[in-house]
């Protein structure tokens, strides 16, 4: 099987590609999940399969056609969603990584501001609190009112009660402080939420799908509290809780040990990351075998035909390395079971004789492989008479 030699035939190389395809496809599906741009996203991936397929089968007028498309498509979507791709590269700043953050690390208020949430909540007082953390949160809200202020009980009361201008929609909260009130965030386009949710909380998943905004969400009907995060949603009991997740908002990501990460990069959203990469993984494996590929084979030589009036003396025990190129689908499968390299000896005579080795001297299963280089490309062979050479008699 084709698929089995690819499998065994596999390098570090492949390895490495299938890995940093499935990271970057998770990423974009993290990043892009809930928005517009992610149905773009998929109608993409649909489109550049049926042009793969379509270039692998042959099929000429539809491969023509779709690469013009191709060309057409690419520049309408980096036109309709270029804040969603500046969005996608802002997050891809390495300087993140080293922990170059815009937030502060100063999490004193997350206490005070945990016990006047839950004051709101045991008074049935809706609101919205977005904690930005890395992302800003600018360009994905409207309206809004500039304000300076301590998230204290008695700031968030005069904002969120009913009788507030201020009262509709939310507060952002950067570097532990409010800096903005009354401001609308985009609500998630996802389908099958539950039915108890309203507006703040399918807007807080909606923020939350396009940054890495931490959201709480105080419910005007049940009084409940929740704290939404990376595009989920979870309900938080009682004030302490709260306080300890809110403190998390603001640790850097870097903290733990090596084996803490590695679990966290492994088990954290196992069922999505498994499942790219297994698709990355098919795809990977239909289109490894049109690969341009490159072997080296190395086999013994044979040498064959040599005349009966001799016999070769000393039979050659070097062997010979062939370096061939092709799809990966043809060539990924040479061995030495399946690659001769043959002498024909039969112009031979006694004494020693030079013979050059070229692309006839090689027999290989499948006659599209190219033979690059053979090595040595010549080979030196000792002849001497039999003893019953009828010619030696004679003399």
């Amino acid at each position: 099987m084709i698929s089995i030699a690819i499998l065994r035939d596999l390098r570090f190389q492949d390895v490495l590609d299938i890995l940093f395809l499935s990271a970057f496809s998770y990423h974009l599906y993290i990043w892009f999940r809930g928005t517009k741009a992610f149905k773009a996203l998929v109608g993409l991936l649909v489109f550049g399969l049926v042009f793969t397929a379509a270039r692998v089968w042959g099929m000429f007028l539809t491969t023509w056609v779709f690469q013009i498309l191709w060309q057409v498509v690419v520049i309408l979507l980096i036109i309709l969603f270029q804040k969603e791709i500046r969005q996608v590269l802002e997050r891809v700043n390495p300087l993140h990584s080293i922990g170059v953050h815009r937030t502060g690390t100063h999490v004193e208020w997350a206490q005070k501001l945990a016990q006047a949430v839950y004051h709101l909540a045991s008074r049935k007082i809706g609101a919205l609190l977005v904690m930005e953390r890395s992302d800003l949160v600018e360009e994905h809200v409207t309206e809004g009112q500039p304000l300076e202020a301590e998230p204290t009980q008695e700031v968030l009361l005069s904002i969120f009660q009913k009788d507030s201008p201020l009262h509709d929609g939310a507060a952002i909260l950067r570097k532990g402080r409010i800096s903005q009130v009354s401001c609308y965030l985009p609500l998630t386009s996802e389908t099958g939420l539950p039915q108890e949710w309203g507006t703040r909380h399918r807007a807080a998943k909606g923020l939350t799908e396009r940054s890495d905004a931490w959201i709480v969400v105080v419910s005007e009907e049940r009084g409940d509290v929740s704290l939404a995060r990376e595009g989920g949603m979870e309900k938080v009991e009682g004030p302490e809780r709260l306080s300890n997740l809110l403190e998390g908002a603001y640790k850097p990501s870097g903290e733990g040990t090596w084996v803490q990460k590695a679990k966290l990069l492994v088990t954290r959203r196992w069922r999505i990351k498994g499942a790219v990469f297994v698709l990355i993984f098919v795809v990977w494996m239909a289109l490894a075998g049109q690969q341009d590929y490159e072997v080296a084979v190395s086999v013994p030589l044979k040498v064959r035909d040599i005349p009966t009036r001799i016999e070769l003396l000393d039979p050659p025990t070097q062997r010979i390395l062939i370096r061939v190129q092709g799809l990966r689908k043809h060539a990924g499968i040479l061995n030495e079971n399946n690659v001769e390299a043959v002498l024909d000896a039969s112009a031979a005579d006694a004494g020693r004789e030079i013979f050059r080795l070229s692309r006839s001297n090689i027999l290989l299963p499948n006659e599209e492989l190219r033979i690059i280089k053979i090595e040595p490309a010549f080979v030196e062979l000792t002849f001497k008479e039999t003893a019953g050479n009828p010619h030696l008699e004679r003399n």
